[in-house]
């Protein structure tokens, strides 16, 4: 009849289903177990993943926050030292060295591939326990995480939450997906049952990028702290959007304060880029930027203002 669905007696059985789900965790655990390694620091310890054949590992930076080097270690037993090539705080990543040429390299993936559901297999070392897995599914995407120094925080943007167990210990290892592609690094939030993972996307590649060839990521800074925030109906029908970023704080002295934006402006545009939230203004904050002039149109009261304004280099302060 049309219009009607009928389900298919084709269906499998519980036993078939768990044994193909199985299968999956088993294919991606024996996959990826030769490319994440339990790192050891003088203070604690964590994961990484293998990136580059040629010494290359990615883990968190908080991980590695204190250090300058320890040893990581793989599932045949062989042991390699490492020195950090570069730490990014501010998306918690770091990028660790060693000095062979002969890493077996995880497939990095895109997290923007993800959806809710989906199944995913962390691997790790929780509590120094080497190659420990876990397997569940994507419970969110979108997620932010604060990270970074106090006075310099920012979000990591998109990042994945999942269920798949992880407990210290897990922090740098890998996420992967069905295939095996290492689709984020996972970050383990002790206490409230939550698994996080920084995505691998166009964003993060571009960080690894640069902590292997520079060791540390430029940023710009503006100086302002604000918010998300809708926009009043008779401005919102003017300039054809529904928000814009409302400046609570602006640091004085800052690039922000110099170009004369004060708290309650809305920042609705830089260099012609929509900005609907801080994440849209985080995003355009790169280095490219740093001490070159750009517009931003604002909303003082009900009057459009447009105002230049030169970025200085964010300087994270010193721990």
């Amino acid at each position: 009849m049309a219009g009607l669905r009928f389900v298919s007696d084709e269906r499998p059985t519980d036993a078939e289903a768990l044994d193909a789900y199985s299968q999956v965790v088993t294919r991606v655990a024996e996959q990826l177990a030769p490319s994440v390694a339990n790192v050891r620091l003088r203070r604690g310890a964590g994961s990484a993943v293998a990136i580059a054949p040629d010494g290359f590992l990615l883990t968190s930076a908080h991980v590695v926050e204190r250090a300058r080097g320890g040893i990581a270690s793989f599932a045949d037993g062989s042991e390699l030292r490492f020195a950090v090539a570069g730490r990014d705080p501010l998306s918690d990543l770091a990028v660790l060295r060693t000095d062979t040429a002969d890493l077996t390299a995880a497939h990095l993936g895109d997290a923007g591939t993800l959806r809710v559901g989906q199944l995913v297999v962390a691997i790790g070392n929780p509590h120094g326990f080497g190659g420990s897995v876990t397997a569940g599914v994507v419970s969110a995407l979108g997620r932010s995480l604060p990270v970074g120094p106090r006075g310099a925080q920012r979000l990591v943007e998109n990042v994945v939450q999942t269920d798949a167990a992880l407990n210290p210990g897990n922090s740098g290892g890998a996420l992967a997906d069905g295939d095996g592609c290492v689709v984020g690094i996972n970050t383990a939030v002790a206490g409230i049952g939550l698994g996080l993972a920084v995505p691998i996307n166009d964003a993060t590649r571009r960080i690894v990028h640069a902590l292997i060839n520079d060791g540390a990521v430029r940023r710009a800074y503006l100086g302002i702290a604000g918010g998300s925030r809708p926009l009043p109906p008779r401005v919102a029908q003017r300039v054809g959007r529904h928000s814009g970023v409302e400046v609570i704080e602006v640091v004085p002295g800052s690039p922000a304060d110099r170009a004369g934006i004060r708290p309650e402006d809305i920042l609705l545009e830089l260099d012609g880029t929509p900005l609907a939230g801080v994440d849209d203004l985080q995003r355009l904050m790169t280095g490219e930027r740093i001490d070159n002039s750009a517009e931003a149109l604002l909303v003082r009261g009900d009057r459009d203002i447009r105002v230049d304004v030169v970025p200085d280099e964010l300087r994270i302060p010193a721990r």
